[in-house]
């Protein structure tokens, strides 16, 4: 069930925070899949992928991180996202994890009038995106991490 998110001044803003909670919590589904299914990841040398917790929190991270970074561009006030749990707590505190992190993602935005959601800012891998594009990156990144998942489980 889609938590309530209220009218925002930007309806596009309004429809990228509802496909981001429902992406993230497919991938949530995906990762639990693969969990139970007693599915690893290949090996590699990139840390967000040395194990499926590792994978967890890196989307975790990622979600809070797209707000946080929403909010800075906009000056306005921090959105109050509890630090993502670490790879070796996040499994056992994913469901009050992924409901704190999305009910963060609510409001923060709603007062904002579309033509704000033009603002750039070099992200934090130095791409520069203004808040709209960050909005879209948010909702397709647990996408492409589902997608991957799925992919590797062979579905």
């Amino acid at each position: 069930m889609p938590l309530p998110v209220p009218p925002h001044a930007y309806p596009g803003a309004r429809a990228l925070i509802l496909l981001h909670e429902a992406h993230l919590r497919d991938f949530l589904a995906v990762w639990r899949n693969a969990k139970s299914a007693g599915f690893t990841l290949p090996a590699t040398e990139d840390p967000s992928y040395a194990s499926l917790e590792h994978l967890l929190h890196h989307v975790f991270r990622a979600a809070r991180g797209y707000m946080v970074w929403c909010c800075k561009t906009l000056d306005l006030p921090a959105p109050g996202i509890d630090k993502t749990p670490l790879p070796d707590t996040v499994e056992a505190e994913a469901d009050a994890y992924i409901e704190h992190l999305l009910q963060a993602w609510t409001t923060p935005l709603a007062g904002e009038p579309e033509p704000r959601f033009n603002t750039e800012a070099p992200s934090v891998w130095k791409v520069v995106y203004c808040v709209d594009a960050m909005l879209e990156h948010a909702v397709m990144h647990p996408v492409r991490h589902a997608f991957q998942l799925r992919t590797l489980m062979g579905e």
